[in-house]
């Protein structure tokens, strides 16, 4: 097929390369599929490491990643090109859980199709050489995406690498594809617990944060086997039955589980997160709780006679799913996501997941003092509160959410009347301020600011000045 690749630094690289320059990997297979990215890797073959950097150190910053790796980073205006001459996996041994190590080396003269080989996914193992647009495709890649399948490119290497494992539910999901069954039963063996919790939680993110539906990738990372192996916490949902009436969705065999809610919440929260243009760092916030927000139905459930009928409860999961969850943070390390408290804030919408639905349901009776409470658990972050409660709502049901439901709405509305937000709830008396009133640091200081602090969130006071007033009771009790 005729390709026609277009970025900006296209005619530098012929200029300078000629016919040994390729652009190669997703670029390649984003233009198959139509849909041309901006990210560009550049192969460059018959020329070696230092012959490459000799000729474009001239015009921008260089970076040798490795030189047996034959991985150069090329800033040029700005925009940053990885460069990589042809290379090959050498076997070296047995490293971890029995899995092969490999040394991958650099070799400029090894051709194209041999680097391709190496490569994870046939849709990925394509090469387009930029000087005459001729496409290299050795594994059928162009047609494994007019058709939307995942294939591996080598089904006997693919079991030496664990991480593509997790890059098939990955790609799955990011591009809508199916996956050749065949890789459902060679993964199903493959020992995962030696990957690192930085690799794990690089793929899980990307599914959560780029997939038009995330759903695709958690549901491929169930049948690959991953969650039976890193995440038995989410496993066990699968395990367990939701009330048939309370929660009428049910997946293609019937099943009414926690874990096709699951699946649902995440998905109407990534489309509830594009709708209110979330920032990146906040989207992984709510995906992450949506993910995580149920995780203790399966240990809290119960028969339950009320309202004429048994029905499935699950009493206090909101608080045990907040627990779960900071365990499982603390097991794959996750605490920050681009300078922003991720592990904090996930745990408190977790935790608080049900609470705003209390206020819709007794607000004729709600006072400002609960309001204030709940802002103050959460973080301040009460959009992303208001954000998950919508969500988790609509993942009772099929149908897409475009917009806040009516308890959505309100709830922002009401925020918004009594003026409760993240700054509102900031404490008005500081430690300095009873340091001036003779109060020495100390466990009593401590005492005295955790008083006031609550009574400033029952409303008791909303100013500085009326907070100072306040404080000198407070002192005046505490010292009879």
């Amino acid at each position: 097929m005729e390709l026609k690749p277009n970025f900006r630094e296209k005619e530098f690289f012929i200029h300078h390369f000629g016919e040994e320059v390729y652009a190669v990997g997703g670029f390649v297979r984003d233009l198959v599929r139509g849909v041309p990215s901006e990210e560009v890797d550049i192969l460059i073959a018959h020329h070696s490491v230092e012959e490459i950097i000799k000729e474009i150190k001239p015009y921008g910053k260089v970076d040798l990643v490795g030189k047996s790796f034959g991985v150069i980073k090329f800033v040029i205006n700005k925009k940053t090109y990885d460069i990589a001459l042809p290379r090959k996996d050498t076997a070296k041994g047995i490293g971890v859980k029995g899995h092969k190590d490999f040394v991958i080396s650099a070799d400029p003269d090894l051709p194209i199709e041999k680097d391709l080989e190496r490569r994870d996914f046939r849709c990925n193992s394509m090469a387009l050489r930029l000087f005459d647009n001729k496409l290299i495709d050795p594994f059928d890649g162009v047609r494994d995406i007019k058709e939307k399948i995942i294939k591996l490119t080598n089904l006997k290497a693919f079991p030496e690498d664990p991480l593509r494992v997790l890059r098939v539910a990955r790609f799955a999901s990011v591009l809508e594809f199916l996956v050749d069954p065949r890789i459902y039963k060679i993964s199903r063996e493959i020992d995962l617990t030696g990957l690192s919790v930085e690799r794990v939680n690089e793929e899980i993110f990307k599914i959560l944060l780029l997939s038009p539906l995330p759903s695709i990738g958690l549901e491929v990372l169930f049948k690959l086997g991953v969650l039976q192996q890193l995440f038995q916490e989410l496993y066990s949902l699968s395990l367990s039955i939701q009330d048939s009436l309370f929660h009428p969705e049910k997946d293609d065999f019937g099943h009414h589980t926690v874990w096709h809610h699951t699946k649902l919440t995440v998905n109407q929260a990534k489309r509830v997160a594009d709708f209110a243009f979330l920032p990146q760092k906040k989207k992984l916030t709510l995906l992450l709780a949506a993910l995580y927000h149920d995780v203790g139905k399966h240990q809290t459930a119960q028969w339950e006679f009320k309202k004429g009928r048994m029905v499935i409860t699950n009493y206090g999961h909101d608080i045990l799913s907040e627990k779960i969850t900071k365990k499982i943070f603390n097991r794959f390390k996750i605490y920050s996501f681009n300078g922003y408290n991720l592990r904090k804030t996930t745990l408190s919408l977790i935790k608080c997941h049900h609470r705003a639905s209390e206020l819709w349901q007794n607000r004729e009776v709600v006072t400002k003092k609960a309001f204030n409470r709940l802002a103050a658990d959460t973080n301040g972050e009460i959009e992303l509160l208001v954000y998950l409660d919508a969500a988790d709502r609509a993942g009772r049901k099929e149908r897409a959410i475009k917009e806040l439901d009516k308890e959505g709405k309100w709830l922002l509305k009401k925020f918004k009347e009594l003026n409760v937000s993240k700054e509102s709830i900031k404490p008005l008396i500081m430690g300095r301020d009873l340091i001036n009133m003779g109060i020495k640091p100390g466990p009593s200081m401590g005492k005295i600011l955790k008083k006031l602090y609550q009574l400033q969130l029952d409303n008791e006071f909303e100013t500085k000045e009326e907070g100072l007033k306040t404080t000198k009771k407070v002192i005046t009790r505490e010292r009879l």
